[in-house]
């Protein structure tokens, strides 16, 4: 059953794991629509009246690796340091991405996502700029 998360972000039916996919107008704007879809489906609530800002350097040798580069590493500060992150400000380059984060202490998570996955991953370019299906091991 496909449901949508937010505007561009949808669940979608997977058969062992879980799925978005995702539209934006810009890669950076999937990037954190994908980030911000990974969130919703671990169903993680945060106490934002604690911020903690990062700095993010992640490497790639193109798109879809970086964004799985970027999330595994977004995914790595939720399961390891307990913190979600809702504001991004990213600059992608064909083999890099630096990006500035701020988040909050998580105070709920409801699922335990795994990893993000290669799995038939594949960012196209559209006529109102890029979508992707994104697959999660949960």
């Amino acid at each position: 059953m496909d449901s949508q998360i937010s505007e561009g972000v949808s669940e979608v039916s997977h058969t062992a794991d879980q799925a978005l996919h995702i539209k934006a107008t810009s890669l950076e704007q999937l990037f954190v629509k994908a980030a911000e879809g990974m969130y919703s489906l671990a169903g993680v609530k945060t106490d934002q009246s604690i911020l903690s800002a990062r700095q993010l350097i992640v490497s790639g040798i193109d798109p879809e690796s970086l964004l799985v580069a970027f999330l595994s590493e977004l995914l790595y500060l939720l399961e390891e340091e307990k913190i979600a992150f809702h504001y991004f400000n990213l600059g992608i380059s064909a083999d890099s991405i630096t990006c500035s984060i701020t988040g909050s202490p998580v105070s709920q998570l409801r699922k335990s996502i795994k990893a993000v996955t290669f799995h038939n991953l594949k960012i196209q370019t559209t006529a109102e700029g890029y979508e992707t299906t994104l697959v999660f091991d949960v």
